[in-house]
Formats: structure tokens, C-alpha cells, sequence
């Protein structure tokens, strides 16, 4: 089980801590391969890191050039009156990523992309979904739902959804040789972008998701809306399927609201409940799981650190003082 735990101090050392990491695997993938295929995150948690790695690659560090990304996800029903509008909408993904990110760059990526939600209109899903009902179920236990659209569909909207939106954007990751290190942050019941607790890993590679209320009332709390009747109720996202089938999956979190599912996933078994302990599942696979945690996150861990090592799992402190 190839998992290590890195607990920092402060926000401040876990984003310098996971920088330091990222430049090291990019510096060593370039040296086998051409371009380097990195997966983001959006969200709080990933902000110190993207200032740091901005720096470091305008420092020549390392060349960002030659890396390639794609994110997890994106809102669908954003305000907007076309897709050109919804994508520079100031709550979309899209735009978070070039403030905190890109635009920091001297050198860009090759290029960049995100989930094709902006091309969707929230309104005519909607629609589509309730005039039939019978080209689509539903997956997950919670109020956090996977609309799974079935093929050969009547409604041709739905079948473009699933083609194109869908399976296009896993498709892409494909073509590009697959996610060679991603980032994630972690929700406070342990989701993983938007796939939501009780979502089944199988099956779950691109997703339609109907957003849950809590998650709407966290998007506020973490002052993306400013109330819950701005918030989409929709999304494109990787599931913890595709997730997880990246070489390396660097996971960050911090404060106190991230303590019992990061502590869950590591300590108790795997389950859709938590969807970020399918990472044990991923790491006896052979995949290579890091969490860089501050000491409140990390906190219960610290705690059954014996556990841990008895589980295989490698955890360390740094710059405690």
C-alpha cells in the first residue's frame, strides 16, 4: 500500500510542502516524456500551491511549457447567456483557475481544460430531464445524486450530453496518455470534486451531478455565492473512478471541518460513503497516494499513527514547532 501522510503546521507549509512535490514529479516526467499531464482542483485548499508552483515555473524550475492539464469539474447553470458567457462568469471554475493559476504563469501550459459544463444550459436540462425520465436514473444513497443517461436516449439533447460532454471529456484524458499527477481537495464529508457520499465508484469516470444542499450551503460558506439561490444545481465532474487512475493523487486539506473524513478514509475501510477512501482501494492497486495535511486535519491521524503503520501507511511531521 504505497500511502504516505505529510503533516505540515500551517496553510502556509502545506502548500509549500505540495509544490515542492509537484516540481519534483513534473522535473522527473519530462525526462521520459514530452509533456507532463497535470489534474487540478478548484477550492481553497489547492490556492497556496498554484502561488508557489506559478513561482517556481517563472523561476525556471521547471518548464510549464511543456505540461498539459485538466481540471475536475465545472458548474453547469451558471448566469449567462451562452457558454462564452457562463465560462468568464467570476464563479465559474474556469475563471478561479485563471486568477489563482494561469494567469500567474510568464510560460502557459500547452494547454488547458476543464469539464464542458458552460456548454450546457441549465434550463433545457432541466426540461429534458423531466420529459423523460425514462432515459436517465439516478445513483448515490445521499441527496447528492449521478444522473446516469442510459444510450440510444429519445431525447437528443440528454444523448449529446453523454456523448460529447461525458465520455468527450474522459476521452480527451485518454488521448493525452492519462493524468500523470492530480490534485485534489476534500469536501467535508469526504467527496472528491462533486462526486458526492454514496455515489458507487464504479462507473463513475465523468459525471452529470445533481448538487446536494450540502454542498450549495458550502459553496456559500466558502464564498464562491453569496446565498444558496445563486448556486447552480448542477455540475460536470471526474468521478473517484477516474480519479483515481491518475500515476500519482496528491490530496490536500485543511482546517477543522476536513478532520473526520480525511481521518475515515485512511483508518476505516473503503466505502461510497466516503468517497475519498476508494484511495486504499487505488494504493493496494499500485497507485501512489500522498496527503499533505495541516496539524488540524491531520490531527486523528497524528493520533493513530501506530494504526497507520500497521496498515503500511507512512506518515511524518514537518516544522512542528
Amino acid at each position: 500500500m504505497a500511502i504516505k501522510v505529510i503533516v505540515t503546521d500551517n496553510f502556509e507549509q502545506l502548500s509549500k510542502v505540495a509544490a515542492e512535490i509537484v516540481k519534483e514529479h513534473i522535473i522527473q516526467g519530462l525526462q521520459d516524456k514530452e509533456e507532463y499531464v497535470l489534474g487540478l482542483a478548484t477550492g481553497n485548499s489547492p490556492t497556496g500551491l498554484y502561488k508557489e508552483l506559478a513561482q517556481m515555473a517563472n523561476a525556471k524550475k521547471f518548464d510549464s511549457s511543456r505540461v498539459r492539464s485538466f481540471n475536475l469539474d465545472e458548474y453547469i447553470g451558471l448566469p449567462g447567456e451562452n457558454a462564452q458567457q457562463r465560462t468568464i462568469h467570476p464563479q465559474s471554475y474556469c475563471y478561479f483557475m485563471i486568477k489563482e493559476f494561469f494567469g500567474l504563469l510568464n510560460n502557459k501550459f500547452i494547454e488547458t481544460t476543464l469539464p464542458y459544463a458552460c456548454l450546457i444550459d441549465q434550463k433545457k436540462l432541466i426540461e429534458e430531464l423531466s420529459s423523460h425520465p425514462e432515459d436517465w436514473t439516478e445513483l448515490g444513497t445521499d441527496s447528492g445524486k449521478s444522473i446516469i443517461i442510459k444510450d440510444n436516449t429519445s431525447s437528443e439533447y440528454l444523448n449529446w450530453i453523454r456523448k460529447i460532454v461525458l465520455d468527450g471529456y474522459a476521452q480527451k484524458i485518454e488521448k493525452s496518455g492519462g493524468i500523470d499527477l492530480q490534485i485534489i481537495g476534500v469536501g467535508g464529508r469526504g467527496h472528491v470534486a462533486f462526486h458526492e457520499s454514496g455515489i458507487p465508484f464504479e462507473g463513475s469516470k465523468v459525471m452529470l451531478i445533481k448538487l446536494d444542499k450540502n454542498t450549495l450551503t458550502n459553496a456559500v460558506i466558502d464564498g464562491q455565492f453569496n446565498s444558496e439561490n445563486e448556486c447552480p444545481r448542477y455540475a460536470i465532474s471526474m468521478g473517484a473512478e477516474l480519479v483515481y487512475k491518475s500515476k500519482t493523487v496528491l490530496l490536500l486539506a485543511n482546517g477543522e471541518r476536513k478532520t473526520e473524513s480525511v481521518t475515515e478514509s485512511l483508518l476505516n475501510l473503503s466505502t461510497p460513503d466516503v468517497p475519498i477512501s476508494y484511495g486504499q482501494i487505488y494504493s493496494e492497486k499500485g497507485g501512489n497516494l500522498i496527503y499533505i495535511l495541516d496539524k488540524i486535519a491531520g490531527r486523528e491521524l497524528l493520533a493513530n499513527k501506530k494504526k497507520l503503520e500497521q496498515k503500511g501507511i507512512e506518515i511524518e511531521t514537518v516544522n512542528f514547532k
